[in-house]
């Protein structure tokens, strides 16, 4: 492996004998690592290390053919998981940035109690294609003073502020310090109660709100959920998707132009049976003096 500044480009071979004792077997090296292309269907298989041949790890799990992403640095490698942070390049400007170990897992239970027991969860009637429904999981909005009104599916939630849950303001923080040039001044939080809870396929578009290519960085907390990213405007034969296994205290950002070209989503899961809490943070235009 090779490191160029941050981020390292990986190969289908990786060496491990900096990181690995040679005897050791069955390295779980993370289900969200591959790209899936020009399928129909798709899943996130767990990728494990196969075999070990002159030091070299083998990858399998359905991306071993392929051609991994460019990643970051091993965040923990006396760890009994290999940890990647992962920078995909989705095309035409468009990119996400993951993270799965942001916060630790005692830092991330502290937030995710704070958040089930403090926040002031609602479940709002929404309007799609001019009929009311039940929004299919809970939400709470923060923002700052003097920012443009929150208005999604006929449904205008109430601006608390920053100051009224001080915890917000420490996870704003660490965002920002993993992404310095952003400036993030509002919080859309979601609660999801159990695998039926979902957000449908949509993107993020709307301009006089967040400007042309807005950036989104989305911290969770609790039960692990899929999140799927598909290209919009494909033809029937072709279908791109991308998926990230989204972990307890893992950050993903999306940027450039991936609200443009992109629609993502998290769809039920019957076998998640536990709570998420997922906060999505966006930078909100000012409104006009």
């Amino acid at each position: 492996m090779v490191f160029r500044g941050r981020f390292a480009e990986m190969k289908n071979l990786m060496p491990i004998s900096k990181f690995r004792s040679p005897s050791e077997e069955g390295v779980n090296v993370r289900r969200d690592l591959g790209i899936l292309k020009n399928q129909r269907s798709l899943h996130c298989p767990a990728l494990k290390v196969s075999q070990k041949k002159e030091g070299k790890m083998v990858l399998d799990g359905g991306f071993a053919e392929k051609k991994l992403m460019p990643v970051s640095e091993f965040a923990n490698p006396k760890s009994e998981e290999v940890v990647i942070n992962v920078r995909r390049d989705l095309g035409n400007g468009s990119e996400v940035v993951y993270m799965p170990r942001f916060f630790t897992s005692e830092k991330s239970w502290e937030y995710f109690r704070y958040l089930d027991q403090h926040i002031p969860w609602t479940r709002p009637t929404i309007h799609v294609l001019g009929k009311p429904f039940l929004q299919p999981r809970e939400v709470c909005y923060i923002a700052s003073k003097g920012l443009k009104e929150l208005v999604y599916s006929g449904h205008t939630p109430y601006a608390h502020s920053w100051d009224d849950y001080p915890p917000l303001k420490e996870i704003l923080d660490e965002v920002h310090k993993a992404f310095p040039g952003s400036h993030f001044n509002s919080l859309l939080m979601n609660r999801y109660n159990s695998g039926n809870e979902y957000v449908g396929w949509h993107a993020d578009v709307h301009k006089e709100l967040y400007g042309p290519t807005p950036e989104i960085a989305s911290v969770s907390f609790g039960c692990e959920r899929d999140f799927f990213l598909k290209k919009k405007y494909q033809g029937e034969a072709v279908e791109e998707k991308h998926c990230f296994n989204l972990k307890h205290g893992s950050l993903l950002l999306m940027r450039g132009n991936t609200q443009r070209d992109w629609l993502h989503s998290v769809p039920k899961r019957a076998k998640a049976q536990s709570a998420r809490i997922n906060l999505t943070f966006r930078r909100v235009m000012q409104m006009a003096s």
